[in-house]
């Protein structure tokens, strides 16, 4: 559905990305993280069409992403989204869907069922007298007007509240299961960690590490095992009654068991602790900052 190959995109003597080459499945949810300059923004607006690589290519639903006919299968949220602040919801949204042909009829059907799956009433306010979730509640609901199969959405919830951040994270679960492809790019990790299939991990314009989350983890983190004896063993600490001790192998796991057992006692639970998605962009990102310095 969507193809990234060699995407370059340069300003002067500064390339903001250098060769990135990914491919996104039709239904997948694919996250592109990193830090603030590492290119994911860039890279967004390459696949939407808006900025012109300077090498490479991408193309999205089959079409060319610089194909103005892509637009029409494409919904598209940048971070900073202005809106026409003396329109309504309803007006605003309305003006889009004629941009896109869409028949009136078909139009506010698909308004009044987006804007409810949002939860948003307040679709006659003018959108200058809206909150910031609201605002980026009816951005959302403009990306989605002409019904599109691909979504990018860069930090659909950005420095939004709590509440509302986890319902738009909800929302657009709701759109990966009924079937949209969502590339989108986010800085808290724990939402990424919750939605996505596969991640790529960018680091100064530069794909540093890219797959699904158990196979970065395999490659990157870090796995613990927490295992509870109900006797004292050597480096372990009491907690709750029992005795907790933390080893990172199963051979080590085998010898805490036995050791326990020489005691008289025996392993009541393990516990298996692996890394965090933010962990494991640490981890890369220090790997890369080592390489970098060799």
């Amino acid at each position: 559905m969507i193809e990234a190959r060699d995407l370059r995109k340069e300003y002067g003597d500064f390339a903001a990305v250098e060769g990135s080459t990914f491919a996104v499945d039709a239904g997948e949810v694919f996250g592109i993280i990193g830090p603030n300059g590492a290119g994911k923004t860039t890279t967004l607006k390459m696949l939407a069409g808006l900025l012109e690589p300077t090498a490479g290519s991408a193309t999205v639903a089959g079409y060319d992403a610089e194909d103005t006919e892509m637009r029409k299968r494409l919904g598209f949220l940048p971070e900073e989204s202005p809106l026409y602040e003396e329109m309504t919801p309803l007006s605003y949204l309305r003006f889009f869907a004629d941009l896109y042909d869409v028949p009136r009829s078909v139009a506010d059907d698909r308004i009044d069922e987006t804007l409810s799956e949002l939860d948003l009433e307040h679709r006659t306010r003018q959108l200058g007298d809206m909150s910031k979730g609201m605002k980026r509640k009816v951005a959302i609901a403009r990306s989605l007007i002409n019904d599109p199969d691909v979504l990018i959405y860069d930090e659909p919830a950005s420095g939004l509240d709590p509440l509302t951040t986890n319902y738009i994270i909800q929302f657009t679960e709701r759109l990966a299961e009924e079937g949209k492809t969502i590339v989108f790019s986010a800085h808290n990790l724990f939402h990424v960690e919750s939605i996505c299939d596969r991640v790529a991990i960018m680091n100064e314009g530069e794909i540093v590490a890219k797959g699904d989350l158990d196979a970065l983890q395999r490659e990157y983190g870090d796995t613990e095992y927490h295992v509870y004896t109900t006797v004292e063993v050597p480096d372990s600490v009491r907690e709750n009654g029992q005795y907790r001790r933390v080893v990172e192998s199963m051979d080590a796991v085998e010898s805490v068991r036995e050791a326990a057992e020489a005691a008289g006692g025996e392993v009541a639970d393990i516990r298996t602790e692996e890394s965090s998605l933010e962990e494991v962009f640490l981890n890369v990102a220090e790997s890369g900052r080592r390489r970098s310095e060799a």
